[in-house]
């Protein structure tokens, strides 16, 4: 079971994770993404948020750089926080198809064309690939005494 930390996981979404994965982290950056919110007080009255919770976020944003304090009341989203645009659709996507029952109620359009904007998986190959043709690989970032102590816990198992 996975504890407070994810120091012991080898992994970047357990490392995402460390960064956006608390409850509200998601929906504070939705809201600076997609609605433009920039300022401490409109984010607590759009999500009714209690506010040592939203200072909480908003400073680790800060502290990770995923935001930039912009006055004494503003928060803005860097480069960083701008790139999880994608995986915010990706889950709005995935939550219309499996975790609703009704239409969906945003819908994520191109601005200069008005075109429809989705996330996907693309093989740099073949484009657009479904989930159950993607495979894992060992990276180049994976850590060899992971591996090894992997491998030596498997054969301990066998």
């Amino acid at each position: 079971m996975l504890g407070k930390t994810y120091d012991s996981q080898v992994c970047s979404i357990a490392r995402s994770l460390e960064l956006v994965g608390e409850r509200w982290s998601l929906l504070i950056i939705r809201d600076a993404l997609f609605a433009g919110v920039t300022r401490f007080g409109d984010f607590q009255h759009n999500l009714g948020i209690a506010s040592n919770v939203l200072a909480s976020r908003l400073e680790s944003f800060v502290a990770s750089g995923i935001m930039d304090r912009a006055g004494a009341a503003d928060y803005v989203l860097t480069p960083k926080g701008h790139d999880l645009a994608v995986a915010l659709i990706a889950l709005t996507e995935w939550g219309d198809e499996w975790a609703s029952s009704v239409e969906p109620p945003i819908l994520y359009r191109h601005s200069p064309c008005d075109g429809a904007v989705h996330a996907a998986a693309a093989c740099e190959t073949c484009g657009v690939v479904p989930a159950d043709e993607i495979g894992i690989r060992i990276g180049p970032g994976m850590p060899p005494e992971y591996l090894a102590a992997r491998r030596g816990g498997a054969r301990a198992k066998a």
